[in-house]
């Protein structure tokens, strides 16, 4: 479950990491008192206005209807609430939104933390997540903070630093002090940099987090170590230890269907193809998709409904399907073991005619117990359902109703 910046800097705050400091804000009066309130606590002078968002790119994209960047600076406070109207209620387009973008409902007002000093400030990138390769965490750094991670290890792969962490010795002072000498650290913001990760990897397995990637980290110009921006990644799996962070979900950055699927307990992710598919297990799905494909069609969604498919859970399936206007054919692909292909079949005619006016093909491909049982089901039925017995059966069917 991703969260928020001004989200995710509270959590990281929690365990002693060391933040640029903000209040959210949901309107242009809301942001003008916020700018207010943190001159009192910090004494910042210069405001940083940062739309709330699930995707980054946010300092480059921009705001359709005002062309406002996502990210933008405000020298006077007076300019504050002026600039947070040209962000909020807008829609964010940035290279990982897509072109259709994001609406913005919140903003973040950060203190500016590029103050002038002893030195210059400098940004870095650190990130904690799974290796799933190793079975072990991973500390990523670079010395390239502020840009995309992706391109700098395409280009500049030597400047990636790793650090694997046994998750039963747990992170050890010998290898933080190892990556904060190789991001050429030395004296006092040494010191801070390894007090930083420490804090974060504590942050990182305490919440359960499958990843957190902080870009940039900032060294400011008296050497104080800080987390300017906050990408933190919950485990789904882990939510029902953390019902505080589970509170932290914002739906409305989610797909609809995705949510609504949810609810039904349904695994459904949306595609961009025209044929629905509809599955009993996750490896079952993936084999569907890539049958579709070879069939000239394209994958419409990802969804799984589970071992204990029924009637309830198949007519949530199809109500959330047909919802997909791309959508001109549906396949149904059930492996018969823990659940019986008739009655996945009675399932499948019984949602059918609760829906009512489904204007699309429907093939039902039933493989298992009983799967001679549950294809006379479908084809006694008087319904525009076809069933199949064979992968290549299905295969041929829907290419048959894909040409039409």
């Amino acid at each position: 479950m991703n969260i928020h910046e001004y989200q995710a800097k509270e959590v990281l705050k929690s365990y002693g990491v060391r933040i640029q400091e903000g209040i959210v804000a949901d309107s242009p009066e809301a942001a003008q008192e916020a700018a207010e309130k943190l001159n009192a606590q910090t004494g910042t002078s210069w405001y940083v206005i940062k739309a709330q968002i699930h995707a980054g790119g946010r300092g480059k994209g921009k705001v359709q209807e005002t062309g406002s960047n996502g990210v933008v600076l405000a020298k006077k406070l007076e300019e504050v609430a002026e600039k947070a109207k040209n962000i909020l209620g807008g829609t964010l387009v940035t290279h990982q939104t897509g072109p259709e973008g994001k609406k913005v409902n919140k903003v973040l007002i950060a203190e500016d933390v590029y103050y002038p000093g002893d030195s210059e400030p400098k940004e870095y990138y650190v990130s904690i997540l799974l290796d799933r390769a190793t079975g072990s965490n991973v500390i990523m750094a670079s010395t390239e903070g502020g840009m995309d991670i992706e391109e700098v290890a395409e280009k500049h792969p030597e400047k990636i630093i790793k650090e694997w962490i046994d998750p039963k010795a747990g992170l050890q002072g010998f290898q933080v002090r190892k990556v904060a000498f190789k991001l050429g650290l030395s004296g006092n913001a040494f010191k801070e940099m390894t007090k930083f990760i420490t804090a974060l990897y504590k942050a990182y397995e305490a919440t359960d987090s499958s990843q957190f990637e902080i870009n940039p980290v900032l060294k400011t110009s008296d050497d104080k170590i800080l987390a300017v921006d906050a990408k933190v990644n919950l485990d789904d799996n882990a939510l029902y230890r953390h019902k505080d962070l589970a509170e932290l979900r914002d739906l409305a950055e989610e797909d609809p269907l995705e949510v609504e699927a949810g609810k039904s307990g349904l695994n459904y992710v949306k595609l961009d193809g025209n044929v629905g598919c509809m599955v009993n297990g996750a490896g079952l799905a993936m084999a569907t998709m890539d049958m579709i494909k070879l069939s000239g069609g394209e994958p419409a969604n990802f969804l799984d409904v589970g071992g204990g498919a029924n009637a309830t859970t198949v007519e949530a399936g199809f109500r959330i399907i047909l919802q997909d206007p791309n959508v001109k054919a549906i396949l149904i692909n059930v492996f018969g073991g823990i659940v019986r292909c008739d009655r996945i079949a009675n399932g499948v005619v019984e949602a059918y005619k609760s829906i009512g006016d489904i204007r699309v093909p429907i093939i039902v491909r039933l493989q298992g117990t009983n799967a001679e049982e549950g294809a006379k089901i479908i084809d006694e039925s008087g319904l525009k359902v076809f069933s199949a017995i064979t992968l290549k059966e299905a295969a041929e069917k829907v290419q048959g109703v894909l040409k039409g």
